[in-house]
């Protein structure tokens, strides 16, 4: 499979010597079963240093424009990602993206990895940014573990070759798996969401060690390139003031409610797939 020689015989390799990484935690991800890695995102070389150091395949959801290019580059580009087992992301609305938000449940079902990054778009500053609440869904509907990733000094420099940048001993820390299937039943409480999404990008905080910004790193992006200042506000973490949500939840047979009967649909809906990042693409400006 393409996906395996790239990643033994070509992109692994190229990785080690050129930018001899490192890696710290990998026993906790699990050897077998679904899990959804989670981490921030501040180069484009976080999209393959990861995948080339773990010893379990990493499917990352791509932007489907990557699938859909024309011309020789433009197939090219389709065909490889293709070729790696990346994941078309759709997100105009509709049956595609129902197809879409298909597509990413079915790699957990399969029992394999899922890379996201929650912040939606690369850093623009190197520190960390509000998460985007489409990840703590599809953890939520999937019940499956989340494994905190801390991305290090992985931003291209300048090297030692005129025109060439380099990325200079990257880092990996793998922190160990968040378990949220208390909050199975919460359906779409913006609370219980919110909630997750931060316990989730404060473990990827105390891993990387970055300033946490309480603003989403796309806003922030728009407004440099309109020339504004961003009025960003830094907490010392997530959610800093924030309660949790009430345990049990409203509605739940422990507080004596009826429990309504489960709905038909599934929680994670094409219309949230606008809130799930691709990894590939947008994610990857």
């Amino acid at each position: 499979m393409l996906y395996w020689f790239l990643r033994l015989a070509v992109v692994g390799p190229l990785v080690r010597l050129l930018f001899r990484p490192w890696m710290e935690g990998e026993e906790n991800i699990p050897k077998s079963g679904p899990a959804v890695l989670v981490s921030n995102h501040i180069s484009a070389g976080d999209t393959f240093v990861l995948p080339a150091l773990i010893h379990r395949r990493l499917t990352f959801p791509a932007k489907a424009e990557l699938f859909e290019g024309t011309g020789i580059k433009g197939r090219f580009i389709g065909a490889f990602m293709r070729g790696i087992g990346q994941l078309p992301m759709d997100r105009s609305g509709g049956r595609a993206s129902a197809t879409s938000m298909d597509g990413v449940l079915s790699v957990l079902e399969a029992g394999d990895l899922l890379g996201i990054y929650p912040e939606g778009t690369r850093s623009p500053d190197g520190r960390l940014y509000k998460g985007k609440t489409g990840v703590a869904r599809l953890v939520l509907k999937a019940g499956v573990p989340v494994i905190p990733v801390g991305m290090i000094n992985t931003q291209f420099v300048p090297s030692r070759i005129p025109g060439v940048k380099t990325i200079r001993r990257p880092g990996i820390r793998i922190g160990a798996p968040l378990d949220f299937t208390r909050y199975a039943g919460a359906g779409n409480n913006r609370n219980v969401l919110r909630y997750v999404t931060d316990e989730i990008m404060n473990a990827v905080m105390e891993l990387t060690g970055q300033t946490y910004v309480d603003a989403y790193g796309s806003s922030v992006k728009e407004a440099l390139e309109q020339g504004k200042e961003f009025p960003a506000k830094v907490l010392s973490r997530p959610g800093d003031g924030v309660a949790p949500p009430p345990m049990p939840l409203p509605g739940t047979p422990e507080t004596g409610a009826k429990t309504p009967e489960p709905a038909p649909k599934p929680l994670v809906t094409p219309a949230d797939v606008a809130d799930l990042p691709p990894a590939v693409g947008d994610g990857a400006r």
